[in-house]
């Protein structure tokens, strides 16, 4: 049974066998239902005509997320206790995410952000409860631990404020406070940097990635239910097919990176690849709106037009491949997908769309898997060559 309470200190960078903890994958249930809503809203928006209204909203939904997860994420690897308060904590911050996940239709349909500032405002409430735990228990991250409290505290305040501002200062506004938060951890770290463990976030962003992926899964699984109920047709399939193994695809490139060997390498460039990753996370969540728009464009006519389904595809793919590499570039000595393969697949993944009146939004779907899978083969290839070569200089 695990402890009533305990102190709540730093723990080693360097702890062996550091993995993720039962709590850890029972908290990222409630991002299941999160990051669903949100794309089951940018769907339905590609889906009616609107899928230029919706970015915005979606990224700053997606934001709320991310940071929320990301927050807790970074912060558990240091101070991760495991007894009673802790868990509780943690659950209370699991609800703050169910209610803004319920917040999500209102933020898309009418602007409305106030479901979504509660539930953030219950989660951080948790978090910064930790927080003061260490800032009491441990003296040697003190200091640490109540820059992070007083940082979340000052900018939580900010979005409740938020809410008082008139809509057309919704999105300047947006931006302000999202640097606020993004300066928070710059800011924090000047007292000491907070000691996270390389192997164990390169695991929690690994979990993160799947669990966007499912989200990918279940969206085009909902798409091609529906398209059954017209039959099943050789198209339907194709589409499924070409959906599938696109993710199979995404999935193999990003675990094809070595991210804990380039943390615990490059520490000192945390920050860099810690916030790209949320417009990584933003556009592999788009591809599942992607894949189930362009199955359901088999048996429905949807409003937006191909070349706008086509890209409803085809633009995330591409800027999770780009970021893939840009992310990894400055921290590990060799990524896995070689730069100029990078290029040349998102080049041709941007122009397929503008095929789309000629071979389809299917078409362009099965096109931007081929692209997907030549990239994997050529990385795979590539690294059995440098394998090869290093072996002989070894000899």
């Amino acid at each position: 049974m695990n402890a009533l309470r305990s102190r709540v200190v730093a723990r080693d960078i360097d702890e062996p066998h550091r993995k993720t903890t039962p709590l850890e994958l029972l908290f990222d249930l409630t991002f299941v239902v999160a990051v669903a809503s949100v794309v089951r809203q940018l769907t339905h928006a590609v889906e009616v005509g609107h899928a230029f209204e919706a970015i915005a909203p979606f990224l700053m939904v997606f934001f709320s997320i991310w940071w929320a997860w990301n927050q807790f994420t970074w912060l558990a690897s240091a101070y991760d206790t495991d007894d009673v308060p802790y868990r509780l904590f943690t659950m209370l911050q699991m609800g703050g995410i169910l209610v803004l996940a319920a917040g999500v239709p209102m933020a898309f349909d009418s602007g409305n952000f106030a479901a979504v500032t509660v539930g953030y405002l219950i989660l951080r409430i948790g978090l910064i409860a930790t927080l003061l735990r260490a800032v009491k228990d441990d003296p040697e991250t003190r200091a640490t631990a109540g820059r992070y409290a007083l940082g979340i505290g000052i900018v939580q305040v900010g979005w409740l404020l938020r809410l008082l501002l008139p809509a057309e200062l919704a999105m300047v506004s947006f931006v302000i406070i999202v640097l606020a938060e993004l300066a928070v951890p710059l800011w924090a770290d000047r007292a000491k940097r907070l000691s996270w463990h390389p192997h164990h976030i390169a695991e929690r962003y690994g979990k993160f990635t799947i669990l966007v992926l499912g989200e990918s899964v279940l969206a085009s699984t909902f798409a091609v239910q529906e398209a059954l109920e017209e039959g099943l047709t050789p198209s339907l399939v194709v589409a499924s097919v070409a959906g599938l193994v696109l993710l199979f695809a995404l999935w193999w490139l990003y675990f094809s990176e070595p991210a804990a060997e380039g943390l615990e390498n490059k520490r000192e460039r945390y920050l860099y690849w810690n916030y790209g990753h949320y417009f990584l996370f933003a556009a592999l969540a788009a591809v599942g709106t992607g894949i189930e728009v362009s199955v359901r464009s088999v048996t429905t006519d949807l409003e937006s037009s191909e070349l706008v389904v086509g890209y409803s595809l085809a633009l995330p793919v591409a800027l999770f491949i780009l970021l893939l590499w840009l992310l990894h570039a400055p921290m590990v000595e060799r990524v896995s997908i070689p730069r100029s393969a990078t290029v040349v697949a998102v080049l041709v993944m941007l122009a397929l769309p503008f095929t789309a009146s000629a071979i389809g939004t299917i078409g362009v779907a099965v096109a931007i898997a081929a692209v997907s899978i030549i990239l994997l083969a050529v990385a795979l290839l590539t690294g059995r060559m440098r394998a090869a070569k290093l072996k002989a200089k070894q000899g």
